[in-house]
Order: C-alpha cells, then sequence, then structure tokens
C-alpha cells in the first residue's frame, strides 16, 4: 500500500448456499412464486487495502499486479477488470489496492462477489463517498458483474458477505426481502464440512445454461425448478427449528434436483465425494454454488465429523477450516 493514513480495509465473507441458488437471478425466482435462497455467511474473507494514489490505478493480488491510467484502461485487463469496473461506475480517483480471498478460486462460494462489495465498500470509505445500504451495494456489485461477465448474476451471494449470519433471500416482484435467521451458528458449525474438490469451476457458464433453458419454458427444468424451490421453502424453518439432520437430507434432495440442471453441474469427482461423506456418516450435502467443481457442504452428526473428514481427504479433496460468521462486513482505517 501507499502508506496514506487513509488507507481503508473491507472484509466481507463467503458464504454456503443450502438451498434456492439460481433462483436468485432475476427472473428465475418471480417464475416460481415464493422462491427463496437459504444460505450463511463463512469465515473465509475477501479481503480489500484501498488507499488514494497521487496518480494512477494499481491492483495486487496473489503474486501479480497490474497497473492502468484510466478506470477503462484497468477494466481491460483481467487480473484488474473488477476494479476498473466499480472505479469506472463510481469515478473513483487513482488508487492502490491489494485483493485477496480465503476461498481456493472456483470454489464456488461467492468469493467474487464478496471482493466486488468489499471493493465498493472500502472505496466509498476510503474517498468519504456517501455510505451505501447493504441492498445498494448489493444490486451495484450483481449488476456490475454482470456487465463484466457479459452473462446474467445472481443477488444471493453478496447479503451474506455485507451482513453475516443464516439469510433467507426471498425473490419478490419489486426486489427482494431479506431476513436474518435465528440460527445457533455455533451449533451449525460443529456439524459443518466444507471441502474443496481441486476442480475449479465458471458458475457464470453454467447458470446462463439453465437460465435460458427455463425462460425457454423446458419442462424439465421448470420441474426441477420447482423442486428447487419446494425445498428451499422447507429450509429456513428446518434451520430455525435447530434440526440439522434435517437440513442435511434437505440439502441433498435440493442436490438431486440441481445435479440435473445442464450437463457439468455434476461432475464425478463431486458424486464421488458426497457420495463418501454420506457412506461415513454425513446427514446431507451438495456442492456449493452451481456445481461443475468447486466446494462440497455436507452436514454431520458432531460425532461423524472426523470420520466423514477423512473420508473426504481419501476421496482427493481438502478440507476447510471454515465457521459460520456471524459479524457484518469489517471496515477499518
Amino acid at each position: 500500500m501507499t502508506g496514506d493514513a487513509l488507507g481503508v480495509t473491507a472484509r466481507a465473507w463467503c458464504r454456503v448456499d443450502l438451498a434456492g441458488g439460481t433462483l436468485d437471478i432475476w427472473p428465475l425466482g418471480l417464475l416460481h412464486p415464493g422462491a427463496r435462497t437459504v444460505n450463511f455467511a463463512i469465515d473465509l474473507a475477501a479481503t480489500v487495502q484501498l488507499a488514494p494514489a497521487r496518480s494512477g490505478y494499481r491492483v495486487r493480488q496473489r503474486d501479480g499486479a497490474v497497473e492502468a491510467d484510466s478506470p477503462a484502461a484497468l477494466a481491460r485487463q483481467p487480473d484488474g477488470a473488477l476494479a476498473g469496473i466499480i472505479a469506472e461506475a463510481l469515478e473513483l480517483p487513482p488508487f492502490d489496492a491489494v485483493l485477496a480471498s480465503d476461498s481456493p478460486r472456483g470454489g464456488g462460494l461467492g468469493a467474487s462477489s464478496a471482493l466486488a462489495v468489499a471493493l465498493i465498500a472500502a472505496a466509498e470509505e476510503a474517498f468519504d463517498r456517501p455510505r451505501s445500504s447493504a441492498a445498494e451495494r448489493a444490486h451495484l456489485a450483481r449488476d456490475l458483474e454482470a456487465r463484466l461477465m457479459g452473462l446474467p448474476t445472481g443477488i444471493q451471494d453478496h447479503y451474506p458477505a455485507l451482513l453475516g449470519g443464516a439469510l433467507e433471500i426471498e425473490q419478490r416482484a419489486g426486489g427482494e426481502s431479506v431476513r436474518p435467521l435465528a440460527v445457533d451458528l455455533e451449533r451449525l458449525g460443529a456439524s459443518l464440512l466444507v471441502a474443496y474438490s481441486g476442480q475449479s469451476h465458471f458458475s457464470a457458464g453454467n447458470n446462463w445454461q439453465v437460465v435460458r433453458r427455463r425462460l425457454d419454458g423446458e419442462a424439465e427444468v421448470t420441474a426441477l425448478f420447482a423442486g428447487i424451490a419446494q425445498v428451499a421453502g422447507e429450509m429456513a424453518s428446518a434451520l430455525e427449528a435447530g434440526d440439522l439432520a434435517r437440513v442435511g437430507e434437505l440439502m441433498s434432495q435440493e442436490w438431486s434436483h440441481r445435479r440435473q440442471l445442464a450437463a457439468g453441474v455434476s461432475t464425478p469427482m463431486l458424486e464421488r465425494l458426497l457420495a463418501a461423506a454420506r457412506g461415513a456418516g454425513a446427514w446431507g450435502g451438495k456442492a456449493c454454488g452451481a456445481g461443475g467443481g468447486g466446494c462440497v457442504a455436507l452436514l454431520s452428526p458432531p460425532g461423524a465429523r472426523e470420520a466423514v473428514a477423512r473420508a473426504l481427504r481419501a476421496g482427493g479433496a481438502t478440507v476447510l477450516a471454515v465457521r459460520p460468521a456471524s459479524g457484518s462486513i469489517e471496515i477499518s482505517t
């Protein structure tokens, strides 16, 4: 960083989605009245350090750095594209930024969206802009990610990144309704396992396939989304009731529908990991995000958790050290 006293650090959270993903992509949720997505934040952070600079735009992440003399030029560079698009939209003056994520790349844990909202929050703080609400930050990040990828994007990743905790995000005409869920996060964490398959995924590609097929009215895909919506409708009450065995079963039910949405959502590796975990005593689980690789999330009896973790490692996965995160986005100067 520049060492400027106005330097800001923003930390936003990745998430695990339990049910109802993809229905958060407009207008799919509106086609299934009452559709909702249930997820929760985890303590894998996307971190942005940002400070004003005298000239130019510099973005560092991992072992590389990119520089440009304008936001538009920054946006044309793959490793600076997200920061460049946000800088252009917010008309930001020159800055020096460092981006980092605790999530495996392509893990399906919403890391890119967490980075986007962290960048927006850090920029508002560093340049003393009016502070946006969580909904405003979520909508701006979603729309700019869609611009970046040239594909439809959803809204579910941004709210846990900003608010923390467990959430129910209902898709309604005129905008989503976000409800924090009363969940014993410590108890949830004692049953949670998240494992990276080693296969990076590209969620937008899978999402566009299924969005297009649903908008075309394909009967099979429409029925599968109806099944996903039904499972998601049961998930919040099971979670708030503390019935984690039922939550695990519902995750598996959701995956049984989701894996059929399009070729490539399921992979042999994902199926082997989920089967191995169930064989070791897990209540149930699913691939995170749009599938096609990335992470799997599972719930198991606490007493079986180590056996499930061993089964996942034996299957070639990396078990991540994660816990549910209760706090909102962290911003410090």
